[in-house]
Parts: C-alpha cells; sequence; structure tokens
C-alpha cells in the first residue's frame, strides 16, 4: 500500500488525484490532503442549491464537485481529508466500518471516543466531525471523508447557508449536523500539522506493508490534465447539477416580479417573468434572450450588459434583476 500526503492545497488538484488514483492505480493507497477554501458538493447534488452564492463570491471560496456522492462539505487548511483506494470483490467493496476504522482508532490514541454514526458520519461526543463517502471503479473503490480539526466554522455555516426552497429538483439534498472541531476536545496542545502527522503515523504503524510515496511527475502531468479538463470546469461542477426549476420573488422600487425558471445542465431552458410591474418593451423578449444562456452570474451579467432592463420592467436595474436569478 502506499500512503501520499499531497502537497497541494488546490481542491480541483486533489479531487482530480482521486480519480486518477482510483482509476490509474493497482496498488492500494492511503491519502491525506488540505484544499484551500473551498466547497465540494456530492456527484448527484445541485450546486446551486447547495451554496450561499453571494457569501462565496464576496469571499473568493472555490466551488468544487467530487466523484463520490453524499452531501455538501466545506474545507480549509483546518480540515483534514482522507481517502482510501482499495481493491476487492464486486458487493464487498463499500464498507464504511471497515474503511473508518483506521481513522477511529488513531483518534482513539489521541484520547477521542469516537464512533461511526448512522450516515456513516464519524461523530465525536455526539457532534459530528467528519462526513464520508464512497465510489466504486470496476473492482476498486474510493472510501473517503472529512476530519474538521480547526476548521473556521463561522465560514463553513455561512458559505452552506442556503435558501433550498427556492430550488425543486430530484437532487440529494445535504443534511446539516451539529459539528465540532477535533482540536477543542483535546487535553495536549496540537497543531494541524502535528495531527497529520499522526494520523499518517497510526496508519504506517497499523498497515506494516504500507510505504510513503510521493507523485511522480508522471502523476502530477495526468492529474493536471484532469484538473484542466474536467475538475475546475464549470460543466462538471455547475452545468453536471441535475435539471431543476427555480423559483424566487423581488421587491423594488416600484413593484414586484416574481422568476420562474427550468434549468437543465446549467441551461436555462425556460424563463417567465412576472408580477406587479410596467412595461415599455414586451417582457417575452427578455425572457426569450435569456433562454439558452448558462445560469451563472458573471454570463448572465454580461448578457445583459448591452440592454436596458428597465424598459422591460420599470424601475427595475439590472444588478436586481440578477440578484432576482440565484
Amino acid at each position: 500500500m502506499f500512503c501520499i500526503i499531497s502537497p497541494y492545497s488546490n481542491p480541483y488538484f486533489n479531487l482530480a488525484s482521486e480519480e486518477y488514483l482510483l482509476k490509474s492505480f493497482q496498488e492500494d493507497v492511503f491519502l491525506l490532503y488540505r484544499n484551500i477554501p473551498s466547497i465540494v458538493v456530492g456527484k448527484h447534488q445541485n450546486t446551486l442549491a447547495e451554496i450561499n452564492l453571494p457569501f462565496v463570491q464576496e469571499r473568493e471560496i472555490l466551488v468544487a464537485r467530487r466523484i463520490s456522492g453524499g452531501g455538501t462539505v466545506f474545507h480549509d487548511q483546518g480540515n483534514l481529508n482522507f481517502a482510501f483506494f482499495t481493491s476487492g470483490k464486486e458487493g464487498d467493496l463499500v464498507n464504511y466500518k471497515r474503511a473508518t476504522r483506521p481513522i477511529i482508532e488513531a483518534l482513539k490514541e489521541m484520547g477521542l471516543d469516537v464512533r461511526l454514526g448512522k450516515r456513516n458520519e464519524l461523530l465525536l461526543d455526539g457532534l459530528k466531525i467528519s462526513g464520508t463517502a464512497s465510489h466504486v471503479f470496476k473492482k476498486r473503490v474510493l472510501n473517503h471523508g472529512t476530519l474538521l480539526f480547526s476548521s473556521e466554522m463561522e465560514n463553513m455555516s455561512e458559505a452552506l447557508n442556503t435558501t433550498k426552497e427556492r430550488f425543486t429538483d430530484r437532487a440529494v439534498k445535504s443534511v446539516r449536523s451539529k459539528v465540532t472541531n477535533i482540536s477543542d476536545h483535546l487535553t495536549t496542545h496540537m497543531d494541524m500539522e502535528m495531527f497529520q502527522e499522526r494520523i499518517m503515523g497510526h496508519f504506517l504503524q497499523w498497515n506494516k506493508s504500507a510505504k510513503t510515496y510521493r507523485f511522480s511527475e508522471t502523476d502530477i502531468r495526468e492529474i493536471t490534465a484532469l484538473r484542466d479538463s474536467k475538475f475546475s470546469t464549470w460543466e462538471w461542477n455547475f452545468g453536471y447539477s441535475p435539471k431543476y426549476q427555480f423559483s424566487k420573488s423581488i421587491s423594488f422600487s416600484t413593484g414586484r416580479i416574481d422568476l420562474h425558471m427550468n434549468v437543465e445542465k446549467g441551461v436555462i431552458r425556460e424563463l417567465k417573468i412576472e408580477g406587479d410591474f410596467v412595461s415599455e418593451k414586451d417582457i417575452s423578449s427578455l425572457e426569450q434572450m435569456l433562454v439558452g444562456t448558462i445560469h451563472d452570474p458573471e454570463t448572465i451579467r454580461m448578457k445583459l450588459s448591452g440592454m436596458n432592463v428597465s424598459d422591460y420592467i420599470s424601475g427595475l436595474e439590472r444588478e436586481e434583476l440578477l440578484s432576482g436569478m440565484f
């Protein structure tokens, strides 16, 4: 078994490395990595329904999608991510109890009583410190999870503070749980680097056949290519979302509008604007102009840049209309 500590903190690279290690390696692998502030959604989730878009844009938090299912998680330098890549028999690949056992044992060595919860999360004193997920490829499986050590809880709360009722879809919804940082429960001081070393050190002791491994130049080249072609793209992180309906009402100085959209593969397929407002030009012209546009703030802002929105909805500014679409 290879044991790797990723020297990179870009979520797109690290998520690409998971797919690469799953599909291109034959050996079992244990991987640890940390990311700069980012939100990572599950493969089958509607990204816009899971994030607080204004907060994410203001703080320049990256948004990424992983290849496994499950709910949305917040990553920062205070969160340690672990991933196991193993081979086995079909029907016996996904086993959260087996996959999390070395992590639970490592935490117990630090004096922490950690248990596996009903949703395959790790609980410390009844509070969540880790979410887990898995993905099967042929006869290999990726089991991975988070370890909240010293994450910025306020940023996590704000970044994931969403208004899901605006969205109607069949996407997997995240279940919010009460969380805690591991560092708050330790009786002796430990920083993140020490914590990471303790987790890796325990694993190397636990698995006598394990040896450390560093990404080769070939590995880095292949992972980077996968990052650029898939994991950092809008098509994967937003456009891959299941089709959904979006509705929102906004009030402005001279009236109110209700927006209803059908979005498929990230593209606005239908748009209806109704409400209490006066218009000089036919509102259907504005609706049709935006149909076929990807449901992305900057793209829509550019599409509206050459027109006067108030011609269609008197008293409404472009940015007010844009805010109503997210």
